[in-house]
């Protein structure tokens, strides 16, 4: 009885694990495609209403053109007039809109245009402890100091700001990805660590 259980259970999760992955991925594309062609509906009607094309090729049209308008702009941007253009609607004008800097700077980061600033793990000391804290280097300023970010367990999003002399902040060899998961997970999972920290403490 016990090994039929055992047998339906580790079928039943192999099971799950081949499809919920499938799943998700398929909800997420899902998702995204409908809020896409909800935001170019009326062009979408606008061309389905002059031609007799059906709404899944009128849509795929229109992202086509849309793809192809940004790829003809960022074309313009890359000339010194298009630039020019750019850089005075955008400081004269851009620049005053509630919200747009902010907007810009997300956009650019999640396009890997601009560093991130999650780019660099460091172990720092805090309060002229010992104690060692895993931290992402925020800047780097000119005088030997350091902003870093130390966030807390289990949500990286949550923590405290510090400004660091240069003695005190120790970058390790260690992807951001590693580190988030250390955190999200209250230090479990952070051996990759232990090398940096017996470093450090030999001096």
């Amino acid at each position: 009885m016990k090994r039929a259980k055992s047998f339906l259970k580790t079928t039943l999760l192999g099971g799950l694990v081949v499809i919920l992955p499938v799943t998700i991925v398929a909800t997420v594309f899902t998702w995204l495609y409908n809020k896409v062609t909800d935001w170019i509906q009326p062009l979408t009607d606008f061309l389905m209403a002059r031609s007799s094309l059906r709404e899944f090729l009128a849509d795929f049209i229109v992202i086509g053109v849309i793809v192809g308008f940004c790829f003809l702009l960022g074309i313009i941007i890359k000339t010194s007039v298009g630039r020019f253009v750019h850089d005075k609607l955008e400081n004269r004008i851009l620049a005053f809109a509630p919200g747009y800097k902010l907007v810009k700077e997300t956009v650019l980061q999640f396009l890997g245009r601009k560093k991130s600033p999650f780019s660099s793990v460091a172990l720092v000391q805090l309060y002229g402890s010992n104690t060692l804290a895993t931290a992402f280097i925020t800047d780097e300023h000119g005088d030997g100091r350091f902003t870093v970010f130390v966030p807390t367990g289990p949500n990286p999003t949550s923590g405290q700001i510090f400004h660091l002399d240069e003695e005190h902040v120790h970058p390790v060899d260690v992807g951001v990805e590693e580190a988030m998961r250390s955190i999200i997970s209250c230090g479990a999972g952070s051996g990759s660590f232990a090398g940096a920290v017996a470093r450090i403490e030999q001096g």
